[in-house]
């Protein structure tokens, strides 16, 4: 942005100072900068005379705010640019399907791109079943295929990315002898094991050292399950000696600048094989990189969460996107227990518009946005029968004031984690038709 618009543009993310953030408020304020680059915060810079906002991967679920105030950043940008007569951009392969279905009915106005950058070829997309590499007698974490690509790559000198999506060393611990699974004392999740030896909760930040005996039963037979980014580093080491290997994630990104520096190193191919969650697949244009593979599609498919299908298709999508982006055509390997899973056939083909088509069908069988408004209502309590008590209390309220054939009342019932810092949580979901319901909803609530 500096080469093309000069000196007067400025970024603001959670890595400045408050003060180097105040900084950058008050340039914008005064009229010395033209352009703020940022996450969603930035939508509150006082520029005095805006005009347009840019919101990139409108789909991305960050762009939504779970702290106070909550907010969506897409909802902000376009209520925002109405108050002050500017223009907003919304930006994406993988539209979420609300933009997209607004765009289809003429509520917003639909351009596309039809052709990558640069006329680069799209890569060719394979999906292996990871049940018949079992069949098969292939017991590791990499398919026969993706283990041929790695090598045959290697051997060309040029580069590699693996995407998985999760972070740690093994997804949980557990005790083969009675089955207990070692879960944080302050919530209702199962504690990940990292390669320094201590397990830790990724939901508030308790650590211990790993057990060597089962607390439960006493048996000396308590290991590790599932994969993480440190184990699959493991294996790649032991696949490949000869490959020089990069991990990026959460815990390998902690420090100001290590995120820019693994990336650098990366273009600059102190590195054949860059390994890593979900910021590995975001927007990285590297030349050299011919062969992306994903360890496993099905992680974030089986999220008990509506939006799960449609996260899962830009994951894989933007994965898929970082092969083949300079005079070499990529091959891009997405690993599965699933493989006819209607978003792993769509990725295959790089067709937005069958994910859509079937897509839009479940939603509207199953009455979720964009064909209702939706309100989750949490209560907490560190009494799990209080919590309880009080959200039925509410359902029995509103199921007496609200007319309910124009709204479907769920709950109360426990979310996917019932615990997080010692306090139990019990939902209530509400679908509404519009919007004008769900305020009137809110306002109900919040009274009592």
């Amino acid at each position: 942005f500096t080469k093309r618009f000069g000196e007067r543009v400025s970024i603001l993310n959670s890595r400045l100072s408050k003060g180097e953030r105040y900084d950058q408020w008050l340039r914008a304020q005064r009229g010395d900068v033209d352009v703020i680059i940022g996450p969603r915060s930035a939508l509150f810079v006082p520029f005095p005379n805006l005009g347009l906002i840019v919101i990139d991967e409108e789909h991305e679920g960050s762009y939504k705010s779970e702290q106070t105030p909550k907010y969506h950043a897409r909802e902000v940008a376009i209520k925002k640019a109405q108050m002050e007569g500017a223009s907003v951009i919304l930006g994406s392969a993988t539209p979420s399907v609300e933009s997209y279905k607004h765009a289809l009915d003429g509520t917003y106005r639909l351009w596309e791109l039809t052709k990558r950058a640069k006329e680069a070829v799209l890569p060719q997309v394979y999906i292996e079943d990871l049940r018949e590499e079992l069949k098969a007698g292939n017991r590791s974490m990499f398919s026969r295929r993706l283990k041929e690509l790695i090598k045959d790559r290697l051997n060309k000198g040029e580069q590699i990315m693996l995407f998985l999506n999760r972070r740690g060393y093994a997804g949980f611990v557990s005790c083969r002898s009675c089955g207990h699974v070692m879960e944080c004392p302050h919530c209702d999740i199962s504690m990940t094991y990292h390669r320094d030896g201590r397990l830790r909760c990724h939901y508030c930040g308790y650590e211990q050292p790993m057990l060597k005996v089962c607390p439960e039963c006493g048996s000396p037979y308590i290991g590790t399950f599932g994969l993480g980014t440190q184990k699959v580093e493991a294996a790649l080491y032991k696949e490949f000696p000869q490959a020089k290997i990069a991990r990026m994630d959460y815990d390998t990104t902690k420090g100001k600048f290590s995120h820019d520096k693994i990336i650098n190193d990366f273009k600059e191919k102190k590195f054949d094989i860059l390994l890593g969650t979900q910021m590995v697949a975001k927007g990285h244009d590297i030349k050299n990189v011919t062969a992306v593979g994903i360890i496993s599609a099905d992680s974030a498919l089986n999220i008990p969460d509506f939006r799960s299908a449609e996260r899962t298709f830009a994951l894989l999508t933007q994965a898929a996107g970082r092969a083949g982006r300079g005079e070499i055509e990529g091959k891009v390997i997405i690993q599965t227990y699933n493989a006819n899973h209607y978003v792993l056939l769509a990725s295959k083909n790089h067709d937005y518009e069958a994910f859509y088509q079937e897509e839009i069908l479940y939603r509207k069988q199953l009455n979720y946005p964009p064909f209702t408004k939706l309100i989750k209502l949490t209560f907490y309590n560190q009494e799990k029968n209080i919590a309880q008590e009080q959200a039925q209390a509410l359902v029995n309220e509103l199921r007496s004031n609200i007319n309910l054939e124009e709204t479907d009342l769920l709950g109360p019932f426990t979310p996917p984690i019932e615990k997080i810092n010692n306090l139990y949580r019990y939902n209530i979901l509400i679908k509404a038709q519009s919007l004008d319901s769900v305020k009137k909803y809110l306002t109900f609530a919040e009274s009592r």
